[in-house]
């Protein structure tokens, strides 16, 4: 089985509001990329994954006037994909929803959010995505309310082979110090917003814990924006959100050879899963964001991680057509997982 994640750069642009694909030659979100050119590069990466699940990050909008579900299963139909069936859990208000586009033959779902409802007061321990957390940030004695801008979308999966695990969609992200005048006053609000992000891996931690202390196989999936010498502020905090998350080798650790191997070799070339233009520099960067990480006992079904990198990807470099639509598709690139589910 093929399990995959995919950070979608402004798929939200490629529908109407009925959920229909705009595929015509109007701009999409992503630069210089005409809608019928990213949705033909999209159709071509997703036929080439055929994966049985693709946990689709900055997927299409979901709110008053738009819907998530619709807008990907006509995405799926209009390309034949064996995944035809979108979820969707709490929705967000940042038009980057997350869901799982998946194949219903194969696989059953459903969303089933853990932990209690919170009111405003919210939660110390470990709430309900959609709800508030209560932690110390900056031990100071008092508690911050921490939420979730784009909630983790959890699911619990049954295989038709009969097996049975829970898996998490997540989207971690820091926001950029919007409304600094000076450096000072970026550094500081870029300070605090990547303590909300470690706080939210912190949640995140404990609803991991809170599965494999009851021994339910788990897989969690989506980009984390985060990783191990990828910002200037980690040494303030000792450690990354990634590897919050993971926690420790042993039967309560996440593994995801990527991210291991990111950890062992901060000063040596690592993986990469998304490529950024940097305007200002005239240059583009790469950094490790996308993970799938799997609980031990799945390290025994024969795991096999691939990312599907145009450049680094032997596969993906030797097929023109799909490391170019891999190129116009997203600033992302697809990460899968093969196991024996």
């Amino acid at each position: 089985m093929r399990i995959a994640t995919y950070n979608v750069e402004w798929f939200n642009a490629l529908f109407d509001d009925q959920g229909n694909l705009l595929d015509d030659d109007g701009w999409s979100g992503r630069q210089d990329v005409r809608r019928t050119d990213q949705l033909a590069a999209l159709g071509i990466v997703f036929t080439a994954l055929n994966a049985d699940a693709v946990m689709v990050i900055e997927a299409p909008d979901h709110n008053g006037r738009r819907a998530t579900v619709p807008a990907l299963e006509n995405f799926a139909r209009a390309f034949g994909l064996r995944a035809h069936r979108a979820t969707l859990g709490f929705a967000n208000d940042t038009q980057q929803e997350i869901a799982l586009l998946y194949d219903p033959d194969t696989l059953t779902v459903a969303h089933d959010p853990q932990g209690e409802p919170t009111g405003k007061k919210g939660d110390a321990g470990c709430p309900r995505f959609d709800g508030v957390f209560r932690i110390d940030l900056d031990v100071d004695a008092t508690e911050d309310l921490v939420r979730f801008s784009k909630p983790p979308l959890e699911l619990s999966v049954q295989t038709a082979s009969g097996r049975s695990l829970r898996m998490i969609g997540a989207h971690l992200k820091s926001k950029a110090p919007h409304g600094a005048r000076d450096r000072d006053t970026a550094m500081r609000i870029a300070i605090a917003n990547r303590r909300k992000q470690l706080a939210q891996a912190i949640w995140l931690r404990r609803r991991v814990e809170a599965h494999l202390t009851q021994a339910e196989p788990l897989i969690l999936l989506g980009d984390l924006n985060d990783g191990p010498g990828l910002d200037e502020y980690e040494h303030l905090f000792g450690r990354s959100s990634v590897e919050i998350v993971m926690g420790e080798d042993g039967p309560h650790g996440l593994y995801d050879p990527h991210a291991r191997q990111a950890l062992r070799s901060r000063l040596m070339a690592m993986p990469t899963t998304a490529r950024f233009y940097l305007p200002h520099e005239n240059r583009y960067i790469q950094a490790l964001l996308d993970y799938i990480m799997i609980s031990e006992d799945l390290r025994e079904l024969s795991p096999r991680w691939r990312i599907w990198h145009p450049f680094d990807d032997p596969v993906c470099w030797k097929t023109p057509e799909l490391r170019d639509a891999l190129i116009s598709a997203s600033d992302h690139f697809p990460v899968t997982l093969d196991i024996g589910l």
